[in-house]
């Protein structure tokens, strides 16, 4: 690739929404740091001469030519919001390492038969709203457009205010055949977030699945009182509950071969002196099986004496099986293929692979296993990896 141009890209995005004091990202949907961002992808699609062109549920897509005309193309990219104090490299890597391939595949003379597009999805974490993979659900009708523009922030902002402050036009949000129309096939680079990778010789892998995941609402009532005034007997204290959802999510997982967290509380008043009148809780449940993670789900509703209200739910999601032989193959050695891997994290590729478009993933290593956090890490010579392979792909499947 030309010399720098991966390192370039990086440290341009280094400092966006970089917070000062925990080194972490706070990167959210449709704000001030994300319309850097997006000004960001869409000077680097012009430094290119590629055209940009949004959707209607915000996604960008930049093209080397005219999909509707030549296409339907192959899509590379990912996204560029993060979660709460999130490492620098889920979603970003994806979105840098699409233009430096393309970088790499021009410096050589190659010129592909058919349209190439690089995405960057809009609010793939869903920090802001509480729906992952909001901006390819919504692209795919998996989340209707009504309820998207009624999702509310913690401040009480809805998704069409939030639009219209960021001057989109949060009328236009909702399924897009016409753009679905473009994609021909989808490939997403992505930071391991995980250690499948870690401790092996190979900084590139091939993505099989993604497990089952969702998120659960818990809300939990009580009735607030003085905390020095009341005595243990008179107390409706919804804080017992939310300790008793915390406990069995842990338990529940163990005893189910799966994963959940409870990893975000609202408590109401939350005074130090005030015994809550309410507490809502957020339950992350994930698994290798759809019935093993709806048991946990259960089980904490149980603990918790609430009923789970069910924000999302991503099934079982499996990637293209041709896509993902024939990439393992091309990026394996002479002796083996490709590393293989399933992953626990909910992608935008999983949205589109569930909407019948054939989709892969690859995946680079990550050294220290951690993500969604400022720990999280990829060497320079892995992520350079990570763009040869992809320029790869790209050669080969175009």
């Amino acid at each position: 690739m030309p010399e720098g141009s991966f390192e370039r890209m990086w440290a341009d995005l280094a400092p966006v929404g970089r917070h000062p004091g925990t080194g972490g990202y706070r990167r959210y949907a449709w704000t001030r740091t994300d319309d850097t961002l997006r000004e960001w992808f869409r000077a680097e699609a012009e430094r290119r001469g590629l055209d940009v062109v949004p959707d209607r549920a915000g996604n960008l897509w930049a093209w080397t030519a005219d999909p509707d005309a030549a296409g339907p193309g192959l899509v590379v990219g990912s996204h560029l919001d993060s979660v709460p104090d999130g490492g620098a490299f889920d979603g970003p890597l994806g979105v840098v390492s699409a233009f430096a391939a393309l970088d790499d595949l021009r410096a050589r003379g190659f010129t592909p038969s058919r349209p190439v597009g690089i995405a960057c999805f809009a609010d793939e974490e869903g920090a802001r709203f509480g729906i992952a993979c909001a901006g390819s659900r919504i692209l795919t009708g998996a989340l209707a457009a009504d309820r998207a523009r009624a999702l509310t922030d913690d401040e009480g902002t809805t998704m069409a205010e939030a639009l219209s402050a960021a001057g989109t036009d949060p009328r236009l949000l909702g399924r897009d055949d016409d753009a679905l129309r473009r994609i021909g096939a989808f490939l997403e680079l992505h930071v391991e977030q995980g250690r499948a990778l870690a401790d092996g010789a190979e900084a590139v892998g091939v993505g099989t699945s993604i497990w089952p995941h969702g998120r659960w609402r818990l809300d939990l009532r009580g009735r607030a009182d003085h905390a020095g005034t009341t005595r243990l007997a008179d107390r409706d204290d919804p804080m017992l509950g939310l300790a008793a959802a915390i406990q069995e999510a842990r338990s529940a997982a163990e005893r189910h071969g799966a994963v959940a967290t409870i990893g975000k509380l609202r408590v109401r008043p939350n005074g130090v002196n005030a015994i809550p009148s309410e507490v809502t809780a957020w339950l992350d449940a994930r698994g290798p099986l759809d019935e093993e993670v709806r048991a946990v789900v259960h089980e904490v509703g149980r603990a918790a004496g609430a009923d789970p209200v069910e924000e999302s739910w991503t099934p079982t999601t499996r990637f293209d099986g041709a896509l993902r032989d024939r990439l393992a193959t091309l990026l394996g050695t002479d002796d083996r293929s490709a590393p293989i891997l399933a992953t626990g994290a909910g992608h935008d590729a999983g949205i589109l692979a569930a909407a019948g478009i054939p989709t892969a993933m690859l995946f680079v290593r990550n050294p220290t296993g951690v993500s969604h956090s400022p720990a999280e890490h990829a060497e320079t010579a892995d992520c350079l990896a990570g763009v040869a392979a992809l320029a790869r792909a790209i050669e080969a499947l175009t």
